[in-house]
């Protein structure tokens, strides 16, 4: 499952469309707006994303996954626009028949999703703004 909106992304649909019966792991990574970054107090945040390609890397990410650790099934979500402190931004779920693949897999989702996918956000402080993405996995 890829998914690219502007909507709440609904958590419980996302887990239950990722696994099943015969995947004993499943990982969840929920990436929520924070209210600093630095010594900045962060009021909201708003995402944009060039969709068409966007997706498409989702859905080779997600298919490389799935190749690099077989029997895993990958979904990935995120939102667009503003989004308030305490919001969920991206969902990335991975059921595996067994734990370690599924934490492997995962964090390796994440990574990717930060450094190869066309998301940007803008964090909005009390002094001012600045867009931030495309950022290495190691920032």
């Amino acid at each position: 499952m890829i998914l690219i909106t502007h909507d709440k992304l609904a958590v419980e649909d996302i887990v239950s469309e990722t696994r099943g019966n015969d995947k004993g792991g499943v990982v969840t990574f929920l990436g929520t707006i924070r209210d600093t970054t630095d010594t900045n107090r962060v009021l909201y945040l708003e995402y944009e994303a060039y969709g068409p390609m966007a997706e498409k890397l989702l859905k080779k990410l997600v298919a490389e996954v799935e190749r690099k650790w077989p029997g895993i099934r990958a979904s990935v979500a995120h939102r667009l626009g503003r989004l308030e402190i305490g919001e969920i931004s991206m969902v990335a779920v991975v059921a595996s028949p067994h734990r370690a693949e599924a934490f492997k897999a995962c964090n390796f989702i994440v990574d990717q999703v930060k450094s190869d996918v066309p998301i940007w956000k803008k964090e909005v402080f009390e002094t001012g703004e600045v867009w931030v993405g495309l950022q290495s996995s190691s920032d």
